[in-house]
């Protein structure tokens, strides 16, 4: 009999091929069995799989993602899974993601241990001289030694690391594996190398990381081969040391100066991809035009100026202020400033631009001439006092000296520190301005009139004085008779010293009389005599001249000897 159906097939043929059929996948169903099946439901912490044929399979969602991980299982997803057994109250297949996952993990690990193809995996954690990977659920050894091309300094950087490995040696009957990642990254810096020696060129503009970094330059990587960038190359400008520009670690673009294929050399730099700053600079800027720079490091002697990128100037303590006493460039500029200067001067075979500041300002000495000419009295205050003199201070940074020689007529009166205190105002009388030497000379005792002034008249020859030793000499001693005026007792003079020296026969600011032989108001000179005073003393019995002419005739001949003799005296002296 003949099924009515369109195929043409005997009923009874038809239903005895689905038994073949429904036997032969239940024979593929038995435990052990692979097979590929699709996520229909996830509940709770199972997966359910349709594994063909109607039938179901179960799946623990542990099995989708190590522990502390979230797994990520979607409706629909396509895995694959092996039967485990069956479930004997739902009737559903129990399956295991996590066997075939190892299965393909070996046949992984044996493919790259035969042809060299890397596998993945996880650094799960640091062991005794190395560490242990988890490659799709699999551990594998990695030694320390095989972790990178150079010495590892920080081990537990590596831990949690998703990287490459290479498998170089299995046990099965064990489960030991040994991986490495220096081997792949060997292989690809050589084939790097191979591929950079093929194709590098004198001049090629390339990009690479800073690997080391020395006084003397540093190593790029350029891809499996190491450039060396020489701290001459790093720019045109001042460079003390490659750490100013580069840091380990960082790509920058280099140009390459020089190949050595035998020696495997290659030179790059870095300040070559730009033009020489130094070429037409006197064009770019002239001596005395002005410009803008900023500070970028200062120094004792002054404070160095980019003027762009690779050229400096510096500008020179001595050129930052009028005010000569400036010690510290970090009074007038700080580090990022940005200055309007002068241009001074360039040097092109030293490579050197000095800069001015002090030049956009006023020049105060020029002020100072047309202010305060000589003979004007000026207002100041004392900012030192030595032992030539006093300083003081006007402003400007302009200092008067006045000189020890200019505080008083008086020699006798020595002015010291104690009547000048620092920051006193005074007033001084200006005698000179030296522009060129920056010297500014002040008096205070021209405020007052000259003591010698009629002297002349208030004194004459043959007066006895009496006055105080200003000075002792060899030829002689000093008298002030008066503030500012002082006479000369010469040594012939003196009295009877007794073999004694002038330094022990007299005292400073002794009193002393004495009697006047000789004024010169013109050259300010008055000579002062003790031996004709004892001589004129010892005559007092002499009547005066209206009774004795004889006498007076006797003492002026005594005066005129005494004057004769000091004025030969002064001659040869």
């Amino acid at each position: 009999m003949v099924d009515s159906g369109d195929t043409g097939v005997p009923k009874e043929n038809s239903q005895e091929e689905m038994r073949v059929l429904y036997e032969t996948s239940m024979k593929s169903l038995q435990e052990g069995s692979v097979f590929k099946g699709k996520i229909m439901k996830i509940h709770g912490d199972s997966v359910i799989v349709n594994v063909g044929l109607k039938s179901e399979g179960i799946v623990s969602l542990r099995e989708f993602a190590p522990k502390g991980v979230e797994p990520e299982v979607n409706v629909g997803d396509e895995i694959e899974v092996m039967v485990a057994g069956r479930d004997r109250e739902s009737g559903l297949f129990v399956l295991s993601k996590q066997k075939v996952d190892e299965i393909r993990t070996w046949e992984k690990i044996d493919k790259s241990l035969e042809e060299g193809i890397p596998i993945d995996g996880i650094i799960a954690s640091e062991v005794k001289g190395g560490f242990i990977v988890n490659a799709s659920g699999v551990s594998a050894f990695l030694p320390l030694s095989q972790v990178d091309i150079k010495p590892v300094k920080n081990p537990s950087s590596f831990v949690g690391r998703h990287l490459k490995f290479k498998v170089i040696k299995v046990n099965k009957r064990k489960a030991g594996i040994i991986v490495s990642r220096r081997m792949l990254l060997e292989e690809e810096r050589d084939k790097k190398k191979q591929e950079f020696w093929k194709n590098v060129k004198d001049n090629q503009v390339v990009y690479g990381f800073v690997r080391n970094i020395m006084d003397y330059g540093a190593f790029i990587d350029l891809g499996g081969v190491d450039g060396f960038l020489h701290v001459n190359d790093v720019t045109w400008g001042k460079i003390t040391h490659p750490k100013e520009y580069l840091r380990i670690g960082d790509e920058i673009k280099v140009i390459i100066l020089a190949i050595d294929t035998e020696k495997g050399r290659v030179s790059v730099g870095i300040k070559q991809l730009k033009a020489d700053p130094w070429v037409n600079i006197e064009e770019k800027y002239p001596v005395g035009s002005k410009l803008k720079g900023k500070v970028v490091g200062i120094v004792d002697y002054g404070a160095f100026i980019e003027l762009e990128q690779g050229l400096e100037g510096l500008l020179h303590i001595s050129e930052m202020s009028w005010d000569r006493k400036l010690r510290n460039p970090a009074k007038i500029v700080n580090k990022g400033d940005w200055l309007e200067l002068v241009v001074l001067k360039i040097d092109l075979d030293k490579k050197r631009v000095s800069l001015g500041l002090k030049q956009l300002a006023p020049d105060p000495w020029d002020e100072l001439e047309k202010s305060c000419p000589p003979g004007s009295i000026i207002s100041g205050k004392v900012k030192n006092f030595t032992d030539f003199g006093m300083f003081v201070g006007i402003g400007n940074g302009i200092d008067g000296l006045v000189h020890m020689s200019e505080l008083s007529w008086s020699r006798r009166k020595g002015v010291t520190s104690e009547q000048y205190k620092k920051g006193a105002t005074i007033e001084a009388l200006v005698l000179n301005i030296d522009k060129a030497q920056k010297k500014f000379s002040l008096s205070m005792k021209r405020l007052k009139d000259d003591p010698w002034k009629g002297t002349a008249s208030r004194y004459h020859a043959g007066d006895t004085i009496e006055g105080h030793i200003t000075s002792i000499t060899d030829f002689g001693i000093f008298v002030e008779i008066e503030e500012g005026i002082e006479g000369l007792i010469h040594l012939s003079e003196m009295d009877d010293l007794q073999g004694k020296p002038l330094s022990e026969a007299f005292l400073i600011d002794d009193k002393i009389q004495a009697l006047i032989l000789n004024i010169d108001e013109k050259d300010k000179r008055i000579a002062l005599s003790i031996k004709t005073k004892k001589e004129v003393d010892e005559k007092e019995h002499i009547e005066p001249v209206v009774e004795n002419e004889s006498a007076f005739s006797t003492l002026g001949d005594i005066f005129e000897a005494a004057k004769q003799k000091n004025n030969t005296e002064n001659a040869s002296g």
